[in-house]
C-alpha cells in the first residue's frame, strides 16, 4: 500500500482542478532519462494522472481513484498467486508421475519374484488388482497369471474358460499399449491358441496364421527368448503331425491351410536349446568353427538357454523319433526324464519320456 499512498498525494483537491498538466522538462541521464528535480515514482505517477486527464476523464472521478487502484493491486496479487499455484501443481504432477513409475516397477518386481517362486495364486491376486492398468508390462503378466491359474488342477472347467478368455483380453490390451513388446506378442499368440480349444476346428485353424505371425514377431523383437523360439517349434510340430482328417478339413476350408515339417520344428527346438551345441559340437570360438557348425547342422549358431524347459527336451526326443533317429531321440528323452521336477508339468513330462524310452532300443 506504500505505492498507493504515494499516488494519493497527486489527487487534485477540488472538483475544478486542471484536467491536464504539462509534462515537465526532461533531462538526459547516464542510463536513461528523468524529470529534473523529481523522484522517479513521482514523475511516473504524475505522467499517469495527466495522461488520464487528457483523455477526457474528470479528475475527481477517475484520477487516483482508490477503489480502482485497489482492484488492480488485488488482480495483480491474484495473478501472482495463480502462477505460484501453477508451479506448485506442476511440480506435484512431476512428483506423482515419478512415484507412479516407481510403483509400477515395484509391482513388476514382486510379480516376477512370485512367478519364479511358483506362487501362481498369489501372483494372480497381486496382478488382478491392476486389471485396469494401461501398462503393457503389467497386462501381459496378468494374462500369463490368468492362464496359469486356469491350468491349475483345482480350477473348474467353467472357471477355466472364463480365465482363458480374460487372459486373451489382457494380452490384447498389452499389445495395443505396446506393439514393440515381444512378451505381449508371445502371450497374445498363446492365449489365442488356448481360446481355440473352445471355438472349434475351423476357428483353431484360422487362428493358426495369427498365432504364427505373433510368435515370429516375438522372435524378431527378442531373438534370445527361448520360450518364443520353443513355441514356434511347437507350432511347426503340431501342423507336421496334424491327423489326416483335420488336414482334410483344412484343405476344404482354406485355399492354403497352414502346414509345416518335423525338420522345421527340429530347427526351432535346437535353436532354443544350447545343450545341443555343447553336447554335439565344441563351442564355436572362431569364425571358421561357427561357419562349420552352421554348415554341418544347417542352423544359425544362436544358442539361447540350455535346459530351460523340460518340454523342449521332450519334444526334441519326439521329433527325432518322427525322423527315425532313435539314437538322438534316446539322448533327449533321457535328459527329459532326468530333468528336475519343479512343477506338475515337469512330472508329467518325466513320465512320458520314461514311457517312450521303454518302447525302443538306443540303437539307430
Amino acid at each position: 500500500m506504500a505505492l498507493a499512498s504515494r499516488l494519493w498525494r497527486f489527487r487534485p483537491s477540488g472538483r475544478n482542478a486542471a484536467p491536464g498538466l504539462g509534462l515537465p522538462r526532461r533531462v538526459t541521464g547516464g542510463r536513461g532519462t528523468c524529470m529534473q528535480g523529481r523522484s522517479g515514482s513521482e514523475v511516473a505517477a504524475e505522467f499517469w494522472l495527466t495522461g488520464r486527464a487528457r483523455a477526457g476523464h474528470r479528475g475527481t472521478q477517475v484520477i487516483g481513484n482508490p477503489p480502482t487502484f485497489k482492484r488492480s493491486l488485488i488482480f495483480s496479487a491474484l495473478s501472482y498467486l495463480g502462477f505460484e499455484t501453477y508451479q506448485l501443481l506442476s511440480s506435484a504432477a512431476v512428483v506423482y508421475a515419478t512415484a507412479k513409475v516407481f510403483r509400477v516397477e515395484e509391482i513388476l518386481q514382486q510379480a516376477d519374484y512370485l512367478y519364479e517362486s511358483g506362487e501362481t495364486a498369489k501372483l494372480y491376486q497381486l496382478l488382478i488388482q491392476y486389471k485396469e492398468s494401461e501398462d503393457a508390462e503389467l497386462l501381459w503378466r496378468l494374462a500369463r497369471a490368468s492362464r496359469d491359474v486356469a491350468q491349475l488342477s483345482g480350477t473348474s472347467e467353467a472357471e477355466k474358460k472364463v480365465l482363458v478368455y480374460e487372459a486373451l483380453e489382457y494380452a490384447k490390451r498389452a499389445l495395443e499399449k505396446n506393439e514393440a513388446s515381444f512378451a505381449a506378442h508371445k502371450w497374445y499368440a498363446i492365449c489365442i491358441s488356448d481360446v481355440g480349444d473352445y471355438e472349434g476346428i475351423k476357428a483353431k485353424i484360422a487362428n493358426a496364421y495369427v498365432i504364427k505371425e505373433h510368435f515370429e514377431k516375438a522372435i524378431e523383437l527378442n531373438p534370445k527368448d527361448a520360450t518364443s523360439i520353443h513355441l514356434m517349434g511347437v507350432w511347426c510340430y503340431t501342423f507336421a503331425e496334424m491327423p489326416w482328417y483335420q488336414r482334410r478339413i483344412a484343405n476344404m476350408l482354406f485355399a492354403a491351410p497352414p502346414s509345416s515339417t518335423y525338420e522345421e520344428a527340429l530347427g526351432y527346438f535346437q535353436r532354443a536349446e544350447q545343450g545341443f551345441v555343447l553336447t554335439f559340437f565344441p563351442q564355436p570360438t572362431t569364425m571358421f568353427s561357427t561357419f562349420l557348425f552352421e554348415t554341418l547342422f544347417g542352423l544359425p549358431f544362436s544358442p539361447v538357454d540350455p535346459n530351460f524347459y523340460s518340454k523342449n527336451l521332450l519334444l526334441l526326443g519326439k521329433t527325432y523319433l518322427k525322423l527315425q533317429n532313435k539314437k538322438l531321440a534316446a539322448f533327449w528323452l533321457l535328459k527329459a526324464k532326468d530333468y528336475p521336477a519343479h512343477t506338475q508339468e515337469d512330472k508329467q513330462i518325466q513320465a512320458e519320456a520314461a514311457q517312450l524310452l521303454t518302447g525302443f532300443s538306443g540303437k539307430n
